[in-house]
């Protein structure tokens, strides 16, 4: 392992600092069995199915799958080192890891997926932005059927650069109030965002960019996502509401760049990415500006003349074994136990009875992957559908992808959610951040949801406290 990680060309002392980070793993391990005739853990707690781990420590994202064994497990590690490190400017003799920019947010994966857990918006003016961020496309398709980019700023805002490189000003958020109650007098308050962009230095925006604001979601589980058969996600797709419950889930189907057709999509706040690799290869190059094979060229609009001219690390400048490495790792990041699953059965019944299972689906079982056998036919507990639902204005960006509208998000798997504050140290939810509790996030539902929203507000406190407390349990 750190052999492969010394042909980087990494100077001793940083691997013998590097190595702690290799192979420290956590408590992955069911809890010990207190006496004879221990009880099983029980399959409602075996989120992640086999590879589920008992960890609820700040490690608890960043864990390798529990039945991920002997030299397979080797390989995660090596994938977690090029996850964690940060890519340098080119050229480099001193870490192999070169070809940052010309722009860029971050200069490493975990910059935005801090421990493997969720991004958050900005607490200030003054910070920037690193777990969130803007996409940008004008109205229109491109030639297969995505987003259109913004001519003088591409699809991604992009706040950093290298030097020689300017790098495309500034972007800022703010909210205002959004005042609401529940049915029985309590009254809440959400925060509703607004976006400005400012300093400037290719002209303005267009005056019909569209702009999608998007965090960083968390990592764990993805494997077991990607090893769901598609014909299962996509039987569960109802886009005319044929049996009238007021769901109407549908599949995204978005360009594969390898097999150059349409393919269903899974990955990404709307479902705009067909598989890890290709999500891992587009955000290397969007968040860090690092091509690879799936994206060979930079993010370089025309009138961004210093960004065309900059240096490059290589064409491309990661290669297949890296990549390949990174998409491993995340492939194998574990899903961590539900918990107290005796004190949430009440908020388990009463996320069924107030419909939210309609679309996060609590229940699965993944197809067979040949090169996976870990991630084969495993019964998982998501809390997702996969599929995308319109959730009205409230969340709406305006900005389709591919056959998303600009109102559609993916539903999110619920898995870990329980963790974030703890792994995270935040509590915020939705594509955008924008919710500071769990509570607010279901208080921001509408669209088809609003009807599971309106049951969530009608409850008696007492019942809203059990169902949150579920949600604390995942």
């Amino acid at each position: 392992m750190l052999a492969k990680i010394a042909s980087f060309g990494l100077a001793p002392g940083f691997l013998a600092l590097l190595s702690p980070l290799l192979v420290a793993c956590g408590s992955d391990a069911p809890p010990a069995a207190t006496g004879e005739g221990e009880e099983p853990v029980p399959a409602a707690a075996l989120s992640g199915g086999e590879g589920t781990v008992f960890d609820t420590s700040r490690e608890a994202f960043s864990l390798a799958a529990r039945n991920l064994k002997g030299p397979r497990r080797d390989r995660f590690f090596l994938g977690n080192a090029l996850f964690n490190m940060n890519w340098v400017t080119a050229p480099s003799s001193t870490t192999g890891l070169d070809g940052l920019g010309p722009t860029f947010n971050a200069s490493s994966c975990s910059a935005c997926h801090f421990k493997d857990g969720r991004g958050r918006p900005p607490e200030s003016a003054d910070e920037p932005f690193v777990g969130l961020l803007l996409r940008l496309s004008v109205p229109g398709q491109n030639a297969h059927g995505g987003p259109v980019p913004d001519p003088n700023y591409g699809d991604q805002f992009n706040h950093k650069a290298i030097l020689g490189a300017q790098s495309e000003g500034k972007a800022t958020v703010t909210y205002s109030d959004v005042s609401g109650a529940y049915d029985d007098g309590t009254p809440y308050t959400l925060h509703a965002p607004s976006y400005a962009f400012d300093a400037l230095p290719f002209g303005p925006l267009s005056a019909d960019v569209l702009v999608s604001p998007r965090v960083a979601p968390g990592m764990q589980g993805l494997g077991l996502l990607e090893a769901l058969d598609g014909d299962v996600i996509e039987a569960a797709a109802d886009p005319d509401d044929a049996d009238g419950d007021g769901i109407s889930g549908r599949a995204n189907h978005v360009w594969d760049v390898e097999a150059g057709s349409p393919r269903l999509g899974r990955f990404g706040w709307k479902a705009n990415q067909p598989s890890l690799e290709q999500q891992n290869a587009g955000a290397l190059l969007g968040d860090v500006g690092i091509t690879s094979r799936l994206f060979p060229a930079q993010n370089c609009p025309e009138v961004q003349t210093d960004c065309a001219g900059a240096t490059a690390g290589g064409s491309p400048e990661i290669d297949d074994q890296d990549l390949g490495d990174v998409t491993y790792y995340t492939h194998f990041l574990a899903v961590p136990a539900r918990r107290d699953l005796h004190e949430s059965d009440a908020g388990e019944a009463l996320f069924e009875r107030t419909g939210c299972a309609s679309c996060h689906t609590p229940r699965f079982v993944t197809g067979t992957l040949t090169d996976f056998p870990e991630l084969s036919q495993q019964e998982i507990r998501p809390y997702t559908d996969l599929l995308l639902h319109d959730m009205g204005e409230g969340l709406a960006d305006g900005r389709p992808d591919f056959e998303a509208t600009g109102s559609e998000w993916r539903t999110p798997p619920l898995w870990g959610v329980g963790l974030v504050s703890r792994v995270n140290g935040h509590t915020r939810f939705l594509h955008d951040g924008r919710a500071r509790s769990m509570e607010e996030a279901v208080l921001w539902h509408a669209g088809e949801a609003e009807a599971s929203r309106d049951a969530f507000r009608a409850l008696p406190e007492s019942d809203r406290e059990a169902l949150l407390f579920f949600l604390e349990s995942l």
